[in-house]
């Protein structure tokens, strides 16, 4: 009797321990995917917010190079406040370090934000945004020449699809369409090119601590050309327009890039990938439902073409 209870008892506490270790397994899945769901949300947030910007700015009666460079200014204080609230001071080795390609790719930033936001100016919100989303594109060309990285073969129809996708976009017959729009989104997209591959050159810097460099480079960048552009002035904001210029710099930059980093932490690849490109969708649709833009037939096959191929090349690349 006493052996069977011995026995009885033995194997209690084996069960007992492997179901203590399938809850500490299965608490530990839960923690993973609630995790996961919080950084998705949080980038997923920051995508939509800045895919609102271009409806936003429609609404501001400031040049949208001074927009553009309030927003530098604004969401460069705020990380840095962020971060000096959260104990995490600015590592200034690291940004010596760095100094060169910084500089490069503050500048770059400061003038995809010139092309850009002047091109949600003269074309249509979606049309600009389509253009600037040409980036991916023109960074899978780019690279093989001034990266020396091998040339994907593969990409290569998706190259050609959102090429014609532009086309289609631009059509000089097509509803909202205008050349001089399109033009200055895809100088935006190659202003916007050449912040990635001068960002790949950075190396030991935290991802904070190079956007308040560069968010803050990219305001001195837009000064001059706001001056200029101006007759020697800066136009202040005032009543409405000042609302949604804080706004844009402290919500759509500021707060949205410190979503954008946390949401980056555990999220795999393809998810941030896909996601990504909520902010030419979530742009798309601002301009069709609430400024009642229209692009004609063609021009949504256009930029079923260009987000799509531009998508599909992120996938491919991520699988491989």
């Amino acid at each position: 009797m006493i052996g069977n209870a011995g026995k009885g008892l033995c194997i209690f506490r084996l069960i007992h321990r492997h179901l203590g270790i399938h809850e500490r397994n299965v608490r530990g899945n839960l923690f993973l995917v609630m995790s996961n769901a919080g950084e998705r949300l949080k980038y997923t947030t920051a995508v939509i917010l800045y895919g609102t910007i271009g409806m936003f700015l429609r609404y501001v009666s400031l040049p949208s190079e001074v927009t553009a460079m309030c927003r530098g200014i604004l969401g460069s204080l705020f990380i840095l406040l962020f971060r000096t609230l959260t104990r995490h001071p600015i590592d200034m080795d690291a940004v010596k370090a760095n100094a060169k390609w910084l500089v490069l790719s503050g500048i770059s930033l400061g003038l995809n934000w010139i092309f850009l936001f002047a091109a949600y100016m003269t074309t249509t919100v979606a049309i600009a945004s389509i253009c600037n989303y040409m980036a991916p594109i023109f960074v899978i060309c780019l690279t093989p020449l001034l990266l020396k990285e091998p040339l994907d073969r593969a990409k290569l129809p998706y190259v050609g699809l959102a090429f014609l996708g532009v086309l289609l976009v631009s059509n000089p017959s097509g509803e909202g369409a205008n050349l001089t729009g399109v033009l200055l989104g895809l100088t935006a997209a190659l202003c916007f090119t050449a912040i990635v591959i001068f960002n790949r050159k950075l190396t030991d810097i935290n991802s904070y601590d190079k956007s308040i460099v560069q968010l803050a480079l990219s305001a001195v960048t837009i000064l001059p050309y706001a001056l200029i552009h101006n007759h020697g002035t800066i136009p202040l904001p005032a009543g409405n327009a000042l609302w949604i210029v804080l706004m844009l710099g402290i919500v759509h930059t500021g707060f949205a890039y410190c979503l954008y980093f946390s949401g980056l932490k555990n999220l795999p690849v393809q998810t941030i990938a896909v996601l990504g490109y909520l902010e030419p969708v979530v742009s798309v649709l601002c301009s069709v439902l609430f400024l009642r833009e229209t692009m004609g037939i063609t021009g949504w096959i256009g930029t079923v073409l260009v987000i799509g191929s531009a998508l599909l090349g992120e996938l491919h690349g991520t699988e491989h």
